[in-house]
């Protein structure tokens, strides 16, 4: 009788408790180009790298791009991992056109392996005098192969930005 009470109990707590299901995130398109973030991949095929959840595709640098300010701007995370160096692209409210700011570094925090990265302002040839639309930082760990998550956060005008990353599993 004990054993019964106990299994009704268990199945009863079950039923209660119920099982949680997530969906699956919906995949961008593909990009237009075969290389994405300096990574060839042996089939040719492109994979998307955005957010999960969020919804943003391949930037136009192939990196992975990331929110910032509610889509008043977009930052690009791209590596290479040859020169252990990631650059950030501050990108508009479309996710393609630079928006270059004024500031001398944004900061890349990365979760594995952990590192901390300042990207100092390194001005594209159309960015306005004093302004960057792109930050460039080096560091050792950058070398190792794998797809990267973390943090890009910044100073716009007084105001901090920050925007999560994470870059999807593909062949290397």
């Amino acid at each position: 009788m004990k054993v019964f009470t106990v299994l009704t109990l268990t199945i009863s707590l079950f039923g209660l408790v119920g099982c949680k299901q997530e969906a699956a995130p919906t995949p961008a398109p593909p990009a237009e180009t075969a290389d994405d973030h300096g990574h060839d991949h042996a089939d040719g095929e492109v994979r998307d790298h955005s957010v999960a959840g969020h919804g943003h595709g391949a930037g136009p640098h192939d990196g992975v791009i990331a929110d910032w300010g509610g889509g008043k701007y977009h930052v690009e995370f791209t590596v290479d991992h040859d020169k252990t160096e990631a650059t950030v692209y501050v990108l508009g409210g479309d996710e393609k056109t630079p928006a270059p700011i004024d500031a001398e570094s944004i900061e890349l925090s990365i979760v594995d392996p952990q590192m901390v990265v300042t990207l100092a302002a390194a001005p594209q040839d159309d960015d306005p005098e004093g302004k960057a639309s792109r930050f460039i930082g080096t560091h050792e760990k950058l070398g190792v192969v794998q797809e990267y998550e973390g943090t890009m956060t910044g100073v716009i005008d007084g105001t901090p930005y920050s925007g999560d990353f994470k870059e999807e599993a593909h062949d290397h």
